[in-house]
């Protein structure tokens, strides 16, 4: 598909920079009225995954929404497009991936950027559950790559119901993803993301005693180290630069049969150039790639007094055309 002009108008003007951009919306947007009703499902491998959903009787539309590395349901992002497409006649979906929902799972593994069995499980139980007709599919950031990875290893294969999806700020170069990381700028969004994860790794020792050298820790310089650790072998990698291939979506893309919209802000402080699949896009029938100008990492506010940010009322819209025609 040729490479969309973006209808992103930009964000408030006070949002000066991909920092703020980024850092606002996640601190102080407070998203109100989402009020889900949880439901846990046994995995094959005897672990559960928690799923909360906004369900409406007679619906025949569902959206499914992954979310980012150590958030959950109740991120911003996703509650603010469970509520504007639940609005609009859908039901939604928000499942959160394995130790996220606030209760260790149970297995050695947990997840991560590429784990497409978790989100298959998903899917295949709401569309049996519910019988749904049209699936819309939706990630941010980490759930970004693994929506797309998803439908670029399922390719002709993925469930009929699925008819589109709607993907934002994916880091798909896990590796590229992993080194800006590592920058100056960007140590607010490493030491983050480690404080969570090393918490939940110290869980994970105790569970499986000998599984892990939690004195690994002392050794980690780059966040490339923290996945040659600790990534890689929790979920079954034998090194980081296996897990960073393996798990990368730009490396699935040619295979994605539905059609998907794909947008990522070029000021976003996270994402390199090597997370925008031009080039692949340029020449793919169902991917549609939209790059804007700002938004920073899942944010993408809007000027003046809106409820829902851009990347929301842009999804809606996109899944409403494919499967409106």
């Amino acid at each position: 598909m040729p490479l969309l002009q973006s209808t992103y108008p930009g964000p408030p003007r006070w949002q000066i920079g991909g920092h703020l951009q980024t850092i606002v919306p996640g601190a102080f947007r407070n998203v109100k009225g989402v009020d889900y009703e949880r439901e846990r499902i046994e995995t094959n491998d005897d672990d559960f995954l928690d799923l909360d959903w906004l369900i409406a009787d007679g619906n025949e539309k569902l959206v499914v929404i992954t979310h980012g590395l150590e958030a959950d349901s109740s991120a911003q992002y996703v509650r603010g497009a469970a509520k504007l497409f639940y609005q609009n006649g859908w039901d939604v979906l928000a499942w959160n991936c394995r130790s996220c929902s606030g209760e260790m799972n149970r297995q050695f593994r947990m997840y991560h950027h590429g784990d497409t069995e978790d989100i298959s499980t998903v899917v295949d139980h709401a569309i049996a559950k519910h019988n749904y007709k049209q699936v819309c599919l939706m990630g941010f950031s980490m759930g970004a790559n693994i929506t797309l990875k998803y439908l670029g290893v399922s390719g002709s294969q993925v469930p009929p119901q699925v008819r589109a999806a709607a993907v934002f700020s994916a880091p798909c170069d896990i590796r590229a993803g992993a080194d800006v990381l590592d920058r100056w700028d960007n140590v607010l969004y490493k030491y983050r993301f480690m404080w969570f994860l090393y918490k939940k790794i110290k869980v994970k020792a105790k569970q499986f005693p000998g599984k892990l050298d939690t004195r690994l820790f002392r050794k980690v310089r780059r966040w490339r180290d923290f996945d040659e650790f600790f990534s890689a072998p929790i979920s079954g990698y034998p090194s980081a630069a296996a897990f960073h291939q393996q798990a990368s979506a730009k490396h699935f893309l040619t295979g994605i049969r539905v059609p998907t919209l794909l947008v990522s802000a070029l000021n976003d402080p996270i994402l390199t150039p090597a997370c925008f699949p031009v080039d692949i896009a340029q020449n793919h029938d169902f991917l549609h790639l939209e790059i804007t100008k700002h938004g920073g990492h899942c944010g993408f506010l809007l000027q003046g007094d809106h409820e829902f940010a851009w990347s929301e009322l842009r999804s809606l819209e996109f899944c409403t055309q494919q499967i409106d025609g």
